[in-house]
């Protein structure tokens, strides 16, 4: 019924086509100058009148505002997609938050790898490594432990102490490698 009291009926009651009595469930949710009925047609059509107007019933008077609103959502969802009904739309944004993660997470993988390039922490030390020139038997027990400095970059290992050349080892073996 009309706040003013008149006889004009609520959206759902002109849609249904009977008398809005004063204390219909429907009169303060669904108003007729505010296309109630097209809302309240929706909410009929999946839910019925009876199974709306008891579930409104079973929610306190300062709650109802948002139950309509989430059965009015609801209805429209379930007309627009039979099979999931809002159930799509959560799913969509589930999706939604879960992509937005993995793109946040890169970011800030790149911010940090930028504030170290800027801070300079990535500059690369050189460590020099004897790398014999032909694989033969003469190659000395020293020069063995030297080549396995070569394998520590590629396990991550940390090389703690420099490798020491034998005075007559020329300089023409030296390589560079960088540290990390």
């Amino acid at each position: 019924m009309d706040p003013k009291g008149s006889s004009s009926p609520c959206g759902a009651c002109k849609f249904l086509r009977r008398k809005c009595v004063a204390d219909c469930v429907f009169a303060p949710h669904f108003l007729a100058e505010h296309g109630g009925a097209a809302r309240f047609a929706s909410v009929h059509r999946v839910f019925g009148a009876s199974n709306a107007a008891k579930m409104l019933a079973r929610v306190p008077v300062a709650r109802r505002a948002e139950a309509v609103m989430t059965i009015c959502y609801e209805a429209q969802a379930r007309l627009a997609d039979p099979v999931y009904g809002c159930v799509a739309a959560v799913l969509a944004l589930q999706h939604q938050v879960t992509l937005l993660q993995a793109e946040l997470s890169i970011l800030q993988s790149q911010l940090i790898h930028s504030r170290l390039a800027l801070t300079g922490t990535h500059q690369t030390s050189q460590q020099f490594v004897f790398i014999p020139s032909s694989y033969s038997n003469t190659a000395s027990v020293s020069n063995n432990g030297a080549n396995l400095g070569l394998l520590a970059p590629s396990f991550d290992l940390p090389i703690t102490e420099e490798l020491k050349l034998s005075e007559e080892e020329d300089e023409s073996n030296l390589i560079a490698l960088p540290q990390k």
